[in-house]
């Protein structure tokens, strides 16, 4: 007996992600969640938890100064060649794919950190780390302007870059127990711990993840106020041009000349934030350790409170820039930055080490949310991924120099102030040359 005309029978081969369309959510938001968890796992776990885990690899390795900043800029090398690289493999294989690679990517590599005995075998391990981090975070980043009209992409980029601050506040609730229970060697089995994480998130975001709207035969996401190419059908333009981008036949124009100076305006900003949050991301910790006296524990009191902070980060301030433009919203978030550097830098009472962390939690992440949204300004959906990946590149270099000169600073100097000061000043030209950003003449796309 044929069971064609039976709605039942219909639904049942219908896939679930397509069923969950039918509600009164558009799955662009589903998407933006798992973007969340992405970024959970690919910048949040691979490298935010680093700053946890330094204080007793320092110790269980006899690692100098400059020995953990070389570490970290490990990471930020493979970011930077994934970022180089990683919109051309999406124009390949597709963003789902992609971002699964890259998250089995870092749970391996952070196996084999567990597993190194010294520098030289840490380092090419978590350049592995970083090729993932970056090969993820980006093909997820990507998605936002096939999914959101541009309305919407700052609340949707906003919603991405949540993922960190969850991870920061796991960490730094999960790290300090597993020390204080293995003792300095303790940091592998923090690694082990978090790899598995990593696997379990890889899995969720394989099976749930859609690549573009017309894969459910739906339309981008619009806010009310977009206007609608007139005569336009609710589905037709946008199914067609997503069908056109999955399939590579979609026209690439290249970017007018305003754009592309918006671009290289956009990669400077992104550069001072990369090489200035990073310092205090790598090293805040080990600086509240070694140079204010706190515990382990204590340590990861404040990091949970950065975490806890950073979860309200994105959202706001990609609202913010929706409202206000993307300059002004990012001038804002190293005017926070630099305010908390300065407060770090100096002997100040209990006082000021919870206004520098509340001050850089509350924008920790907001940039990446607001510049996801930037590229889509100028530049239409077919060219979101590519763009954003270059334009990473300006990020990842900022974020490999930043701790290797925040490492010989501190070595030179006995501590971190001088190299949280220099911090501040990049801050402060950030933030000038966030305000001098001039908006786009029209939208790339609606």
């Amino acid at each position: 007996m044929s069971t064609s005309g039976d709605p039942r029978a219909a639904e049942a081969r219908t896939p679930v992600a397509a069923r969950l369309t039918q509600g009164r959510m558009h799955y662009g938001w589903v998407v933006a969640g798992l973007g969340m968890a992405t970024t959970f796992a690919s910048l949040g776990i691979a490298r935010f938890s680093l700053g946890m885990l330094l204080p007793s690899m320092r110790t269980d390795l006899n690692l100098s100064y400059t020995d953990m900043g070389f570490i970290s800029t490990g990471n930020f090398v493979g970011y930077l060649v994934a970022a180089l690289v990683c919109g051309r493999i999406v124009a390949v294989f597709g963003a789902r794919k992609v971002i699964v690679a890259g998250l089995l990517m870092i749970a391996a590599s952070l196996f084999l950190v567990a597993s190194a005995g010294a520098v030289a075998l840490i380092w090419p391990a978590y350049v592995v780390t970083g090729l993932g981090s970056g090969t993820a975070y980006v093909a997820a980043s990507g998605l936002i302007p096939h999914w959101f009209s541009r309305r919407l992409r700052g609340r949707a980029a906003g919603i991405l870059v949540i993922g960190s601050g969850p991870a920061i506040v796991m960490s730094g609730l999960l790290i300090p127990p597993v020390i204080d229970r293995w003792g300095p060697p303790g940091w592998r089995v923090g690694w082990v711990l978090l790899g598995v994480i990593v696997v379990a998130v890889a899995l969720v975001v394989g099976l749930w993840v859609r690549n573009h709207p017309a894969d459910l035969g739906l339309d981008v996401h619009t806010h009310s106020a977009d206007v609608a190419p007139s005569g336009a059908t609710s589905l037709g333009p946008a199914v067609a041009a997503g069908r056109a981008a999955a399939s590579g036949t979609a026209p690439v124009d290249p970017p007018a000349p305003r754009a592309v100076r918006a671009m290289l305006h956009l990669g400077a900003i992104y550069f001072l934030f990369g090489c200035t949050y990073v310092v205090y991301i790598t090293f805040i910790v080990t600086a509240l350790v070694q140079e204010h006296g706190f515990s382990q524990r204590q340590a990861g009191f404040f990091w949970v409170i950065v975490g806890a902070c950073s979860m309200l980060s994105g959202p706001p301030f990609g609202a913010l820039s929706d409202r206000v433009g993307r300059g002004v919203a990012m001038a804002a978030v190293f005017a926070l930055h630099g305010t908390s550097y300065v407060a770090i830098s100096q002997s100040l009472p209990l006082w000021g080490i919870y206004a520098s962390v509340v001050l850089f939690g509350v924008a920790a992440f907001a940039i990446p949310g607001i510049m996801v949204a930037a590229v889509g300004d100028y530049l239409p959906p077919t060219r979101a991924a590519s763009v954003f990946g270059t334009l990473t590149v300006a990020f990842g270099i900022g974020q490999a120099v930043g701790p290797v000169v925040a490492g010989a600073i501190a070595e030179r100097t006995g501590g971190f102030s001088a190299a949280f000061v220099l911090a501040a000043i990049l801050a402060a030209v950030g933030c000038a040359l966030s305000l001098a950003l001039r908006p786009p003449a029209a939208p790339a796309s609606a």
